[in-house]
């Protein structure tokens, strides 16, 4: 008969004669807020398996938490096998006595693991799984074993993947794969009900970004405090309202603030724009982004003359009063009649969403950060390098659950804005304009 692994083996040892009842089993510990963790985290392993080889090597080679998923799947099969499933109550000799934290070793790597214990009823002793013994220190991750584990999730092969990943033991896809989709979906779920009623939100920046041909319209909420928070998203386009309004309805039914007035910042697409007004009305103002507007009028033009007619619109943007700014583009916008109309026109349309900052007077305090959608720029590149490598998209759903999972993994690596410290004038500014002093008595929003 083999000899039982005892809890003196793991790192926080129990009393093996203890008479204290069983502990209640801990949560799962949090994953890392690494993009590569938590891909492991939320992710199935038919997901994985249309990562590129480049992607799958960093997986394994360094955030080993496949690693640890594999090794407790291992030892909660062993302790299946002799106390049964969690809550049986039968005759077997062992029973389940809550965890311990242990690790094991791979290669140069301790990866941290939530060691089972087992009562042994007939010596009175707890033990933990032989299994874990066998596990403590496992070869380098050799050459050979990593070709093994890519060739298994390159053909799905999971029994290939976990005999490669722990000296033989061998896993169904179905335990482990089960637990990714749940765990993503749980995401999902969690980031599409969190709560808006305690974002102290001063402005929000809305975009799109294209995931497998389809366009992802994103709200990213400014707090008071400058911090960038993912709030929503929707698969819709921007030149359509309804879709975006939906969006909108459903970011108040969870709590969104309004009555301080808030600040849209978008790209001038006429979806966007529409579903605001009709849904905020009198409480939003917009700022259309500069660079887009910027962009928009310099695409008329030839590309020889493109340069210096950017550096012309930056300049007239870039000065600190609206009625210098505004003198200065209606003076481009006449220089730009002679040159292309079309230009000119795309100048003057929306003009004066273009210095809605200015007119506030709060454009050198905030506009670096505010006078265009780069802030949602740079989120929907973080996104991008979350799913970009995603070689295969069989549905809408999936869609949804890695675009939730990119920006919640954005969300962690994302910084305050510049000029946070003005946002208070930036509030105070809305509110002269949109009059919403404490005393206005201006009518809710209307459903």
């Amino acid at each position: 008969m083999s000899t039982q692994f005892t809890d003196s083996d793991t790192e926080n040892p129990s009393n093996e004669h203890s008479s204290e009842e069983p502990t209640e089993e801990p949560t799962e510990e949090p994953m890392t807020s690494s993009a590569y963790a938590r891909l492991l985290a939320t992710s199935s392993l038919e997901e994985l398996e249309e990562k590129p080889w480049e992607v799958k090597l960093a997986l394994l080679q360094h955030h080993l938490e496949l690693a640890r998923i594999f090794v407790g799947e291992l030892l909660e099969e062993e302790v299946e096998e002799k106390a049964g499933q969690r809550y049986s109550h039968d005759d077997s000799r062992f029973s389940r006595w809550g965890k311990n934290p242990g690790s094991v070793r791979i290669g140069e790597e301790k990866v941290r693991v939530a060691v089972p214990r087992m009562m042994d009823t007939e010596t009175g002793k707890t033990c933990s799984p032989e299994r874990y013994a066998e596990m403590k220190d496992l070869p380098p991750m050799s050459g050979k074993m990593q070709e093994a584990i890519l060739l298994g999730l390159s053909q799905n092969d999971y029994e290939r993947v976990a005999s490669s990943f722990v000296g033989g033991f061998g896993l169904s896809q179905s335990a482990v794969s089960e637990r990714f989709i749940e765990r993503s979906a749980k995401a999902l779920e969690e980031f599409e009900s969190r709560s808006l009623e305690d974002l102290d939100l001063v402005a929000l920046i809305m975009d799109a970004k294209h995931v497998a041909g389809k366009q992802m319209v994103v709200a990213l909420g400014v707090t008071a405090g400058g911090k960038k928070i993912p709030l929503s998203f929707a698969e819709a386009s921007t030149e359509h309202h309804e879709p975006v309004k939906s969006l909108l309805r459903e970011l108040i039914d969870r709590g969104l603030s309004y009555d301080q007035g808030l600040l849209f910042v978008t790209d001038g697409a006429r979806g966007l724009h529409k579903a605001i007004r009709e849904i905020f009305s009198d409480y939003a103002l917009i700022q259309r982004c500069q660079w887009h507007k910027r962009e928009n009028i310099v695409g008329y033009l030839p590309k020889s003359d493109r340069k210096k007619w950017r550096r012309k619109l930056r300049r007239a943007y870039q000065k600190p009063t609206y009625e210098e700014a505004k003198a200065a583009l209606e003076k481009l916008h006449a220089e730009l009649q002679e040159i292309n109309r079309s230009a000119a026109r795309s100048l003057q349309e929306g003009l004066e969403e273009t210095l809605t900052l200015h007119r506030l007077g709060v454009f050198e305090e905030v506009g670096r950060s505010l006078k265009t959608t780069n802030a949602i720029e740079n989120l929907n590149s973080l996104v991008e390098d979350y799913i970009g490598n995603v070689k295969r998209w069989h549905h809408s759903e999936q869609r949804a659950r890695w675009f939730a999972l990119g920006l919640l993994e954005a969300e962690q690596r994302m910084n305050r804005i510049a000029g946070h410290e003005d946002l208070p004038k930036l509030r105070n500014a809305l509110q002269r304009e949109l009059d919403l002093e404490e005393n206005s008595e201006k009518e809710p929003l209307s459903e």
